[in-house]
This record gives C-alpha cells, structure tokens and sequence, in this order.
C-alpha cells in the first residue's frame, strides 16, 4: 500500500550531523523506516542514532546499498549535495532545505534527471507511507495507513488535510510533499501517474496552490488518462496578485497561476475542488 518508499527502502541522511538532520534522522528511525547511514563530510566514523556517518555518499552506498537519501543541507552546499547524491546511484533524492536559487535548481534538476535518478523537492516536507516509512519532516502521529494518495505542494496543509482524512477514518498510501518553490525535482502529473497504476491506492487528494501552471497540467491529465477519483484543495483564494504568498513558486504572473483558473481546469476535469479543508473527506466518500 504505497509508492516510492516503503518498511524495505534504506535511507540515508546527508547532513545528519547538523541540529535538523540529528533531530529528523532521530524521528524517523523512531517511525520504524530504515535509516543505513547518514553522509556529512568531516564527520565519518562517527555514528549518530546508532547509523554509521561517511564522508561522502558514494562511500555509503557501497557499505549500506542505500537507495534512498534525505538532505537536510543548508541551501548554500544543497545543490552539490543532490548531484553528489545522484552521480552515487541513489534512486530517490528528497531534499528538504528551502532557500537553493533557482537558476542553480534549473542546473540541477537536469542533472539528476541524466543520472536516471527521482529528486522529491526541494522546499518540501517529503514522503510518508503510514506504518512503514517517514522520510522527511511530516508528523508521523496524524497518518494512518490506508488506500489514499495525497499529493501537496504545502507542508502545513498536507498536514491539517491529512488529519482530516485520519479522523474521517480514511488511511492513506502515500503522502508526498512536492515543493513550493518555482523548480521542483517532481510535479503532480508524474505523481497521479504513479498512484493511478498502484493496484493499493483507490483515490487521490490533490492540494495545490497559487502560481504555477502545474495543477492546470495535472487536470489535463486527470482527465484525459486517469480513472481513480481524484478530489483537489487549491490554497491561495483571496490572494492579491503579484504577491508571493508563502512559498517562493506561489506568485501569480501575466494573469496565470490564479487560484480561479486553477478551480475552473478542476472542475471541467470533473474533479471535485473542496472549498475548506475539512471538505475533503465527504467529497472522497462520495466517491469512493
């Protein structure tokens, strides 16, 4: 009952000798997901949370066979620390630091896309498969496990829809957090295309935002290649434009991007678009 990760993958943690990745690595393992190792340069040899620290991730992939690796880097060594990260083998990259520039992100994104490799991010609170696996920051105590996709370009949304959902009595499969900054590794699309063949998720919650063309796209799709009920929470209503609100990609740009435009592409869809948050779980009943 998930995607992307699960109680099997191992995860490493770049950073995880820092007050964030020390704190997080911490949370996860306590979670259940299996954390191999962490990578901070300097710092090998040393073991944090019982996890072996190396110097580099290519050291820890051989040692561990890592496949899966979360950053908690600040923004200024991020970049280098994802391509290091996908030169290394690793398959998913999640990369929670905000703050990397964007044309660096644009060099970036491209490069782990040549490696063959998944980024998750950046500027998101990343993955979690309830009773299996958190990586990332997302507060374990509110998921359970279920047939629910939710995909969120918002931590803190993610998290008040999600316990919704909880308390409705509706689990989830998959919970990933994509990122609100304007480049990003994975969008919704390619995400709805992966919950659609899961034979274990029945639905999926889509939470977007202002700015951006990207849930215009993932109607596009919803409604032309993917059957499963799908039902979408888009923030950003009463936002004057021109604004940044919140998140660095949440700006609305030559009349595109609005919360209104991004309803009207939902609605023609035949996507149900909730207008508060506690909305969502009737919706998916009716559904379901």
């Amino acid at each position: 009952m998930s995607i992307l990760v699960g109680s099997s993958t191992k995860v490493i943690v770049q950073g995880i000798t820092g007050h964030d990745g020390f704190f997080h690595a911490g949370t996860m393992i306590e979670y259940g997901t299996n954390v191999v190792g962490g990578v901070t340069p300097g710092k090998g040899g040393q073991t944090v949370h019982g996890a072996p620290v190396f110097d580099t991730v290519q050291e820890a992939v051989q040692s561990t066979d890592a496949e899966c690796t979360v950053l908690f880097v600040p923004a200024r060594f991020a970049s280098a620390a994802i391509r290091e990260a996908a030169d290394a083998g690793i398959g998913l990259i999640v990369c929670i630091t905000e703050g990397i520039p964007v044309l660096e992100m644009i060099e970036t994104y491209h490069h782990v896309r040549t490696r063959g490799a998944r980024l998750i991010g950046p500027n998101c609170p990343g993955i979690i498969t309830p009773g299996q696996c958190k990586i990332g920051i997302m507060p374990a105590r509110i998921h359970m496990p279920g047939k629910i996709g939710v995909i969120s370009r918002s931590g803190t949304l993610t998290y008040e829809i999600v316990y919704n959902l909880t308390a409705s009595g509706i689990g989830q499969s998959t919970c990933i957090g994509i990122g609100g900054d304007p480049v990003i590794g994975t969008g919704f699309t390619e995400l709805l295309e992966i919950f659609e063949k899961d034979g274990e998720t029945d639905g999926v919650v889509l939470i977007g935002e202002i700015g951006g063309e990207g849930e215009e796209e993932a109607a596009d799709f919803i409604c032309h290649r993917m059957n499963k009920p799908v039902v979408a929470f888009i923030s950003g209503r009463t936002a004057p434009p021109g604004k940044r609100m919140g998140h660095a990609g949440a700006i609305i740009s030559g009349g595109k991007g609005t919360a209104e435009a991004k309803i009207a592409a939902f609605e023609t869809a035949g996507v149900p678009v909730a207008s508060r948050p506690n909305e969502i779980p009737d919706l998916l009943k009716d559904l379901l």
